[in-house]
């Protein structure tokens, strides 16, 4: 009983193990089909940048993040061999273990084949029975004889069933030394295509290199528009704070008069209430939490605005990011290193800009040549910079989607927007971790 109970247990755990390893399959190769449809969109992204004369920062972020997928596809191609090696070594330890438990089984049925011929005849049956010593003796030796025969069955029975396994277990390691077989070609072929995109980058480099002071000259340009704008957002911030507290100020001011003139004097002999520090605690407004989230509708809009944290739509239909947000340092062009307060999106000159939120027009700013908005939403403020033309006005309401000005030209067609989103405290967020 206990060798049968050791028995399911392992059965069990067996089940349990490979089950675990096709989940483990399946997910490796969800992942694969992720990283390879980035892959795809990025050489689309790559196809549009080559349009474009001049090599920008934009074409080495993107052929660059190119090279880490492809290393991370490799990679995860590395986990799926060592998965399928890992039930191949599996397969061949159950086809040598079965192979052992048939040849025990098909000796045991030999030998009880060899006791069956021997004792053939219907005499030697019948023989065993009626030496019995007494009738119930007899009944004994009946069922005896029926056992044995079941027991026969039952082996030949494990022989078949034994025999099964073992070619199934084999059909699937061929089936695994076939997956293994695919999965090394497509390695080497992941292999040829990450030296390729390395001569790439190395070209890219090369030619970036080459207009190393005129990208110099353009990073001190951003310098001091990165300046202008951290200037003019910070300016809109105090201003919509200032407003936000005039705004409840007046509102306070106007509660107190309407309660002065409701006022009425307790009737005689009617107790004055009690006042207690509890009464007025609760009497007095709640702070809100913002001094921008003075109105239960400026809040609700940062709360909307909070939740949709990684589904904004991107402010240009068609767009590569040039510059990520903070710290950024490129491979193969030592020096150049920026701490960008926002994104720079590259595109296509001329491209509609568009709000990423419901909100309104805080200010539209002028810095040199080119034109900026900034959007409120609630307590939050987004800022779309390098515009040739602006199609909105201050304290205009936007929608999502609305187009809100058009993307300068920088050099041969191509505009780079910087957009930027703030909170009120003046703190300027990562706009990928909230851009869809």
């Amino acid at each position: 009983m206990i060798k049968k109970i050791l028995l399911l247990a392992v059965l069990i755990l067996a089940m349990v193990f490979q089950n675990a390893q096709g989940q483990s399959s399946a997910e490796l190769k969800k992942k694969q089909a992720e990283i390879q449809r980035e892959i795809d969109d990025l050489r689309e992204q790559l196809n549009q940048t080559k349009k474009y004369k001049k090599k920008s920062l934009s074409e080495l972020n993107l052929v660059q993040k190119r090279l880490r997928l492809r290393e991370s596809q490799i990679r995860n191609i590395n986990d799926q061999i060592e998965l399928i090696q890992g039930n191949i070594n599996q397969s061949w330890r159950d086809i040598v273990k079965l192979r052992s438990e048939l040849d025990t089984l098909k000796m045991q049925y030999e030998k009880s084949v060899v006791y069956a011929y021997k004792n053939r005849s219907n005499y030697d049956f019948l023989n065993f029975i009626f030496s019995s010593g007494s009738f119930n003796d007899a009944l004994n030796r009946v069922s005896y004889l029926k056992s044995y025969r079941a027991y026969r069955e039952q082996q030949a029975a494990s022989i078949r069933n034994t025999q099964n396994q073992l070619q199934l277990k084999i059909a699937g390691l061929n089936q695994n030394k076939q997956q293994k077989s695919q999965a090394l070609e497509e390695q080497n072929k992941q292999f040829k295509q990450l030296e390729e995109e390395k001569k790439e980058k190395d070209a890219v480099v090369r030619e970036i290199k080459g207009q190393e002071k005129e990208l110099m000259n353009d990073m001190n340009k951003k310098r001091k528009q990165d300046i202008a704008l951290r200037n003019a957002i910070s300016a809109a911030i105090r201003r919509e704070i200032e407003a936000e507290r005039r705004r409840v100020a007046a509102a306070e001011k106007e509660r107190k008069a309407a309660a002065a003139n409701n006022k009425e004097e307790p009737a005689a002999g009617a107790s004055k209430p009690v006042v207690t520090k509890s009464t007025e605690k609760s009497a007095r407004e709640v702070k809100p939490l913002s001094p921008l989230e003075g109105s239960e509708e400026v809040k609700l809009l940062s709360d909307k605005f909070e939740i949709n944290q990684h589904k904004l739509p991107w402010p240009i239909s068609s767009g590569r990011i040039a510059m990520k947000f903070g710290k950024a340092e490129y491979e193969g062009l030592a020096g150049i290193t920026y701490d960008n307060p926002g994104i720079t999106i590259e595109a296509d000159a001329g491209s509609s800009v568009k709000a990423v939120f419901d909100g309104e027009v805080a200010t539209v700013i002028s810095i040199g040549s080119v034109q900026g908005v900034i959007l409120k939403h609630g307590k939050y403020f987004t800022t779309y910079s390098n515009l040739s033309s602006v199609s909105v006005s201050k304290g205009e309401q936007v929608k999502t989607g609305q187009v809100i000005g058009k993307l300068d030209e920088k050099d041969a067609g191509r505009g780079e927007l910087e957009f930027l989103i703030t909170n009120d405290k003046n703190v300027n967020l990562n706009p990928e971790s909230w851009l869809r």
